[in-house]
């Protein structure tokens, strides 16, 4: 029998071979930047494009599985992976490169990994969906990271609006960690009075 006669959805769909194209470009991408070291060339133009390839495949391959019904176990798993090795990844490299303040990377990199250990903590309880406030994070953060990838190659005055827009996703970043703490906190009080 089939997987599509049992009714479920094959692993090997276009939405998870995009997750997978995202994981792999990670590694190109940090080769480019670091490559450039800062210097705003064609390798930084190929680190910029190769961001934006990645953030593509990551909305392209939501679209899809969401329109086609290829959700899976394996996507839910390696979609939030291929996402924070690109944004980490990122930051990791603006503070190397000295583009970017190392607090602002920790911060977000802590609320991050704090919220994932977070998720595993409260899983016997429920599972913690992304909010709404989850996904607009994402979405400053990519956008916030793009800017400060185009600084060395447009010029000075392109600090200030990758600044603002960084300091927009720090804020979101926070507020949305402390809120993804009190779902938690609600999420147990709820199973443990259910349970009495």
């Amino acid at each position: 029998m089939s997987n599509s006669d049992a009714g479920a959805v094959p692993v090997l769909n276009v939405a998870n071979v995009l997750t997978v194209v995202r994981i792999l470009l990670v590694p190109f991408f940090v080769w480019f930047l670091l490559a450039d070291s800062g210097e705003g060339g064609l390798l930084r133009w190929l680190a910029v494009a190769t961001f934006a390839v990645a953030i593509y495949t990551d909305k392209l391959d939501g679209d899809l599985a969401r329109s086609r019904g290829l959700i899976t176990n394996f996507g839910k798993i390696a979609d939030p992976i291929a996402d924070k090795l690109l944004i980490g990844s990122a930051l990791i490299l603006l503070s190397v490169l000295g583009e970017l303040w190392w607090w602002v990377t920790i911060v977000i990199l802590a609320r991050e990994l704090g919220i994932t250990l977070l998720r595993f903590a409260v899983i016997r309880y429920g599972v913690m969906p992304a909010s709404r406030g989850g996904k607009l994070k994402t979405v400053v953060q990519t956008l916030a990271i793009f800017l400060y990838l185009l600084v060395p190659a447009l010029g000075d005055w392109a600090w200030w609006p990758a600044v603002v827009v960084m300091m927009a996703a720090l804020a979101i970043t926070v507020v949305t960690g402390a809120d993804y703490v009190m779902q938690a906190l609600r999420l147990r009080r709820s199973a443990r009075n259910t349970a009495l």
